[in-house]
């Protein structure tokens, strides 16, 4: 373990199992299983042992289409590095579905920890659920590492084995509050959905705007709320030039029927967790013109990201979408420490997590290499704005870039 992120508390795993398979109730979402195995990508490597990597994230419920997308690439990674033939050992991924929530997460991670031969884990995808692990995968010395999840706390937490290669919201939120000071916006109304990602971003946006001098509105709207007309009353009433949602998809196309149907003008943004084809079918007409910061790239039309996205949509016949590619980075980057870890004899999830810390791997998307925190490294830490255009997200640019 890092001896420069201590633990600031320890649970023994037998507890963590016990507690997590008590805590497998949850509200929404399908009972599916928890924990799936894949079969894909077994062949082509020639013999030797079989290691696992493991996704966890939401592939059910309402958040499933974020999941879909990282397994998928993860999926991508794992089958394209068995077929290569070159790794002298054989790869599997296992499937834990954690619906995205941090109730259902300690019992995906429990079964997950169940399996010996896993050797590190992609995700979780979400920051609440990733909060909720973190203390566990940290005891177990199993590196994960995030391709969506950008809670800022999460590096500060004392997760030892924690690792993720998309910037904080402490950066996309700044940067994006940093874009409507440059746009001239005189008040602005921040609405987070409560959760840890939602709230997390909304507070850097309404930091940056307020150390900008612009005005600001702030409310939290429960994400398990059904009705938004209220709040998109008030929202309509303000007088704001724009509106910032943090906060996901599903619950994101109901705020924009509402703002649609109270008469809001104003320039309409959300956070990463807003864009997504979820968000676009959801809303509808009313999703025309949003716009979305992101710490993603677009992998349709990124040059670095051609052959992966040829790759990505001969396989699920479909493009890839939200975090895709990142999913895919953060897989190949594991799968690199797999190798160095295995070149020094049997590898174990320590000796993994060490390579993890000591990664220096060349994406599609940024250049996974991370700080002591788990973070990674600053220089490679972007931030996209989107905008949807006859019901399509596309890529605008830097944010840092744009005015």
């Amino acid at each position: 373990m890092r001896s420069t992120r201590p633990l600031k508390w320890a649970v023994p795993l037998v507890l963590a199992g016990s507690l997590a398979l008590a805590a497998c109730g949850n509200s929404g979402g399908s009972g599916s299983s928890a924990a799936q195995s894949s079969s894909g990508g077994l062949g082509g490597s020639g013999g030797g042992a079989t290691y696992k990597i493991a996704f966890q994230g939401p592939l059910s419920g309402d958040n499933q289409q974020l999941g879909i997308n990282e397994v998928n690439g993860v999926q991508l990674a794992v089958d394209q590095a068995n077929k290569n033939g070159d790794l002298g050992f054989q790869l599997q991924l296992v499937k834990a579905d954690d619906q995205g929530s941090p109730e259902q997460a300690p019992t995906a991670a429990a079964q997950v920890l169940q399996d010996s031969a896993v050797l590190g884990v992609v995700g979780p995808s979400f920051s609440g659920a990733t909060k909720a692990v973190g203390p566990t995968y940290s005891t177990a010395d199993l590196a994960f590492i995030s391709p969506s999840a950008t809670n800022p706390a999460l590096s500060t937490l004392g997760f030892t084995t924690f690792h993720r290669i998309v910037p904080s919201d402490n950066v996309e939120g700044s940067q994006a509050a940093d874009l409507f000071v440059k746009k001239g916006y005189k008040k602005v109304v921040v609405v987070d959905d409560l959760s840890d990602y939602g709230k997390g971003v909304a507070d850097e946006v309404q930091a940056g705007l307020e150390k900008g001098g612009v005005s600001v509105q702030r409310l939290g709207v429960d994400a398990k709320t059904t009705d938004y007309g209220p709040t998109a009353t008030t929202v309509a009433a303000s007088g704001a030039e724009a509106f910032f949602y943090g906060g996901y998809d599903a619950q994101a196309g109901q705020v924009a029927k509402a703002l649609q149907t109270a008469g809001f003008k104003g320039d309409k943004y959300g956070g990463n967790g807003v864009k997504s084809s979820v968000f676009v079918d959801g809303a509808g007409a009313a999703g025309e013109g949003w716009y979305f910061t992101c710490g993603c790239s677009d992998a349709t039309v990124a040059p670095a990201a051609k052959d992966f996205n040829a790759a990505y949509k001969a396989a699920f016949n479909t493009d890839p979408s939200t975090y895709s590619p990142e999913a895919y980075d953060a897989a190949n980057a594991m799968i690199d420490a797999i190798k160095t870890a295995a070149k020094n004899g049997t590898p174990t999830r320590q000796t993994v997590e060490d390579a993890v810390n000591n990664l220096d791997y060349k994406g599609i998307t940024t250049t996974v290499k991370f700080d002591k925190s788990g973070e990674v490294d600053a220089s490679a830490q972007v931030v996209n704005l989107f905008q949807e255009k006859d019901g399509k997200i596309v890529l605008l640019g830097n944010i840092k870039e744009l005015g």
